[in-house]
């Protein structure tokens, strides 16, 4: 894998409705790879890869946005107070370096009471996120001159490599640009066009209500949706075997439900299918909480899209040192590019989950029937 990129896209800053970093990496790599490109109106980057087919559509979104903060006040001794920009643990917090995005960038840290000042009451209590402040080693009249109310902050985190996995902050989501970006440029590169016509968006605004993913799909109002995000892998000790979600390691996830999300029975087994036939390795994912873009690519298409999403095994998902296995990322970009051109290969028509199977790449899919009265051609 590129692990350069990798490294290029989770160290990018781009908090909710602040993408301007990611997003200018983003469109360097899709420019020459776009039919079409364009930024719509809430910041989403659509890139167009004209298909075999236009009869059709696919919506492909990966969020580029990573969790964040927002700058609250500032007080008389210039410590920056913040709000949230999308789901922390507060505890995760203490120790943490970060940048604040003002007229300049500022490094700072987010620290708490030494424990040797603590109260025993204190040592106990859990910390709430807006308890925290950003410490920038300024006076308030200095802070002021680079920072506003309003701007956004990120956390700092480096890409490590640990044995077969990469450390770094912020694979949710620059894994799954990772994943769309590499995705576009194999079947490029192979010539082997998609299926039908191909929108890769890179969408704003997922960690606070899949915003941007909203947009872009009224306007798209494709057939086919996925989204390309990362997932649980509690399989660290003191998990139970019915809360691991995803092992690291074990293959890409394909998803069968999350919190927004009852992904198409025929999708999941169309991509099971494209797994097993490339060899890929690969788990079902069932997340008790949280979702992806697939919650809004599924409802916010006139009649509904045909849904899926593909993630990535992630362990200490919301924090500075998010994990992933190296054969999990690779095998996701597998799975979504044989995913692009093969849609065609499977008959969308037919309900009975139990009777489908690729057809032979040399048939034509038009042809293929089932035995399900229900789905059986006139």
């Amino acid at each position: 894998m590129n692990v350069s990129l990798f490294k290029d896209l989770c160290e990018a800053t781009g908090a909710p409705g602040f993408e301007y970093g990611i997003r200018e990496l983003v469109m360097e790599q899709m420019a020459p790879l776009a039919d079409e490109m364009k930024i719509d109106n809430i910041g989403n980057v659509v890139a167009l890869i004209k298909g075999k087919d236009s009869s059709k559509s696919i919506m492909c979104a990966a969020h580029m946005d990573e969790i964040g903060f927002i700058v609250r006040h500032i007080d008389d001794n210039g410590f920056i107070r913040i709000l949230p920009l999308g789901g922390f643990d507060p505890k995760t917090l203490t120790a943490q370096r970060v940048m604040v995005h003002g007229k300049k960038d500022l490094p700072g840290c987010m620290g708490v009471k030494p424990i040797h000042v603590m109260a025993p009451e204190e040592r106990s209590k859990m910390p709430q996120v807006t308890d925290y402040v950003v410490d920038v080693g300024l006076p308030k009249e200095e802070v002021e001159k680079y920072v506003s109310l309003g701007d956004s902050i990120t956390r700092i985190g480096d890409l490590v490599e640990m044995g077969d996995c990469l450390n770094v902050k912020s694979i949710d989501n620059r894994g799954g640009c990772y994943m769309l970006i590499e995705a576009v440029r194999s079947i490029r590169e192979s010539g082997n066009l998609p299926d039908y016509d191909l929108y890769a968006v890179f969408t704003v605004q997922e960690e606070v209500g899949l915003r941007g993913a909203h947009a872009a799909t009224l306007a798209i109002n494709p057939t086919f949706s996925f989204a390309l995000d990362v997932t649980i892998a509690f399989d660290t000790p003191g998990s139970g075997a019915h809360d691991k979600c995803t092992v690291l390691g074990k293959g890409t996830a394909i998803k069968v439900y999350d919190g927004t999300l009852i992904t198409d029975p025929r999708m999941v087994k169309f991509m099971v299918a494209l797994a097993e036939e490339g060899e890929l390795p690969y788990q079902l994912e069932l997340l008790a909480a949280g979702g992806t873009d697939a919650g809004a690519m599924q409802k916010f298409t006139a009649g509904g899209s045909i849904s899926g999403a593909i993630s990535i095994p992630v362990r200490n998902v919301h924090q500075s040192i998010e994990m992933a296995h190296k054969t999990d990322i690779q095998a996701s970009v597998d799975l979504l590019t044989a995913c692009f051109t093969n849609l065609s290969r499977w008959n969308w028509d037919c309900w009975k989950r139990a009777e489908q199977s690729l057809a032979p790449k040399e048939a034509t899919p038009t042809k293929k029937k089932c035995g399900a009265r229900k789905c059986r051609k006139a």
